[in-house]
């Protein structure tokens, strides 16, 4: 047999004759199994240096499959994953790409044994990924790959050698699956939505993210999915636990807004609290765009330009083009007598409460009382009930804050007594509960001698505000009271304000 002799030519490169010779030996042994070997290894070579030629590269393809070797050759079928993604990268490097033979490869290599998982197949799965990541047969392509076949390896970043670092080739996967499930028109018209894979799909986007909690996309399109599933009605209830975990991210406020598209001011709350977050500026173009058409309909022009100006310049830097929309504001009257401003800052700290708002909507406000105020660090001492008080920072919520405020309050979390972490906070009126901690006394002042403090009827007078407004013993006053907790005494009593 000649198997040495083909080896041998196959190695020096002599393909041409390597082949004669493989076929010559078929052809006198076609039932022989290891001419077929013989032949395949010939026909490997032959793709190898094919894979920018599309129509030979399937023509052998179609041969070495003519040679129905068994699926236990495993070492030709394992390498044969390498070419096969040679030629797959170099069809998606063409300009334009030639969907065409995309298509056509892949319907030639779909029935083939090969070994999986594997290094090479997931090298494999990288060359079609990037061949088929902008066509709209990914989704046929992905589920005949089969993501259960990515190796430990492959949910790892991979380091370029300057250093660089590249998502994850299934991270890269699973972006490319949520974006192909999202609805979209086709060139007729028509809308494509496929309700059942995206509801099989969800589940596993959400593994991934709770798996790999680094992945920065995947709950960006698990957002989107959701939202393409469900009913605005109940949407914020499936969406609002996994924005609260991505608050800081703008695109989570953007989605958001898209759930509730029907309220003017609250959507324009999300877009400040969105612009709010630190993104790299060539990501937020659109949504500066989106928010500059609603600061023109308020007639907010100074603030208008700030975002006009900011979204120029970012997609000048990255050589986008610039929207015939904003060219067209650029041409009016009020933006050339508007005013830029350095940022919108202000602006958008102004919604902050109304965003959070939302973002915390299913978490129950409890309405307190402020009892004490450290205006030096920003912490108020509040009040809920008698088995229920402690204080938080208020700086970040409210501005004008005072003792005796009735305030509703989302916590986070807290000790009795200490210090509480809360999600939201804004002043409410609550008479009647107000009245339960905060009252008005009126009488004479009783202060023993030798002492700094001193008594209105039940009510304490602090050493400090007798010094403050100079009360003496004996004093008619009338003034406010707040209930507050004795901790050496361990009781509740009232004191002056």
């Amino acid at each position: 047999m000649p198997a040495k002799e083909i080896k041998e030519l196959r190695q020096a490169g002599k393909l041409d004759e390597a082949y004669a010779m493989a076929i010559s030996e078929l052809e006198a042994e076609p039932e022989n199994l290891w001419p077929k070997r013989n032949l395949s290894w010939v026909l490997y070579s032959q793709l190898d240096s094919l894979s920018g030629n599309p129509s030979q590269f399937i023509t052998k393809i179609n041969e070495l499959k003519a040679l129905n070797l068994p699926s236990g050759e495993v070492m030709l079928y394992d390498n044969l994953s390498i070419v096969l993604s040679k030629a797959a990268r170099h069809l998606a490097s063409g300009i334009p790409v030639n969907h065409t033979n995309i298509r056509l490869l892949f319907d030639q290599i779909r029935d083939l044994p090969l070994v999986k998982p594997s290094k090479w197949y997931s090298v494999l799965f990288h060359g079609l990924h990037k061949a088929f990541k902008e066509l709209d047969d990914y989704i046929e392509f992905a589920d005949w790959w089969d993501f259960a076949n990515f190796r430990t390896e492959d949910y790892e970043k991979e380091k370029l050698p300057n250093g660089k670092e590249v998502m994850a080739l299934v991270e890269q996967a699973y972006i490319a699956y949520a974006k192909h499930l999202l609805p979209y028109y086709n060139q007729e018209g028509t809308h494509i939505f496929d309700r059942a894979k995206a509801e099989a799909f969800l589940p596993k986007l959400i593994q991934l993210s709770e798996d790999h909690p680094g992945y920065q996309y995947p709950p960006y399109f698990h957002a989107k999915l959701l939202l393409a599933l469900g009913d605005r009605d109940d949407m914020l209830s499936a969406l609002l636990p996994f924005a609260r975990k991505k608050r800081n991210d703008f695109w989570v406020w953007e989605i958001l807004s898209e759930a509730i598209l029907n309220d003017d001011e609250l959507v324009f709350a999300l877009y400040c609290r969105a612009l709010g977050c630190q993104s790299p500026e060539e990501m937020l173009v659109s949504l500066r765009q989106k928010m500059a058409s609603r600061l023109i309909a308020r007639q907010l022009f100074n603030e208008a330009k700030t975002e006009i100006e900011l979204l120029i310049k970012a997609r000048e830097s990255k050589q986008y083009r610039i929207p015939a929309e904003v060219s067209n504001w650029q041409s009016q009257e009020w933006y050339k007598n508007a005013t830029a401003l350095r940022n919108n800052s202000a602006l958008y700290n102004q919604y902050n409460n109304i965003a959070d708002g939302l973002l915390y909507s299913n978490v129950p406000e409890v309405n307190v009382i402020v009892e004490f105020i450290n205006s030096d660090k920003k912490i108020l001492n509040f009040i809920v009930s008698e088995s229920n008080h402690g204080f938080f920072k208020y700086e970040r919520f409210i501005k004008d804050v005072k003792i005796g405020d009735v305030l509703k309050v989302r916590f986070q979390s807290g000790a009795i007594g200490g210090i509480f972490q809360v999600y939201t906070v804004a002043k409410t009126e609550d008479e009647a509960f107000r009245s339960h901690y905060y009252k008005e006394v009126e009488g004479t002042v009783k202060i023993t001698p030798g002492k700094s403090f001193g008594f209105l009827n039940d009510v304490f007078i602090n050493p400090s505000i007798v010094a403050k407004s100079n009360i003496t013993n004996g004093d008619h006053l009338k003034a406010n009271a707040i209930k507050t907790y004795n901790k050496d005494k361990e009781q509740w009593s009232w004191k002056l304000v």
